[in-house]
């Protein structure tokens, strides 16, 4: 079963962080995805650009607005995820737990759809991206 690993933190903690401590938890965070990624468990990762780097984009009444920034006010900002293989939820929350950011904000763990499922429910055409 696949799980997304949303990485929140938040910047006035990190920023509190002494000097070197988060490359030393950089590191560490990476040596473990490492381990995952071995054991068959880490899918994806990646890291988010700051949220001043982000777009929100709406359409009410078929009018598109644009704003800059997440979309919405938080203390705590997404600032990656990890996509994982776990066997349940218990298994996936342990491996979040092991992160270092749920000292610095939180992970939230979800599990994914099976979107073939969605497609043949909706009776909507294969993926081609698995084709």
């Amino acid at each position: 079963m696949k799980f997304l690993l949303l990485i929140y933190n938040e910047p006035a903690l990190l920023d509190a962080l002494p000097d070197g401590e988060f490359d030393t938890r950089m590191h560490g965070c990476l040596t473990h995805a490492d381990e995952l990624q071995r054991d068959g468990k880490l899918l994806e990762s990646r890291m988010l650009q700051s949220p001043s780097t982000a777009k929100s984009v709406r359409v009410r009444n078929g009018r598109q607005t644009t704003h800059d920034g997440p979309f919405a006010e938080s203390k705590e900002v997404l600032g990656g995820f990890n996509l994982i293989e776990a066997e349940n939820m218990e298994e996936a929350v342990r491996i979040a737990a092991e992160f270092p950011w749920t000292r610095t904000g939180c992970v939230e763990v979800r599990p994914l759809e099976d979107m073939d499922a969605v497609r043949r429910r909706v009776n909507a055409a294969p993926s081609l991206a698995r084709a």
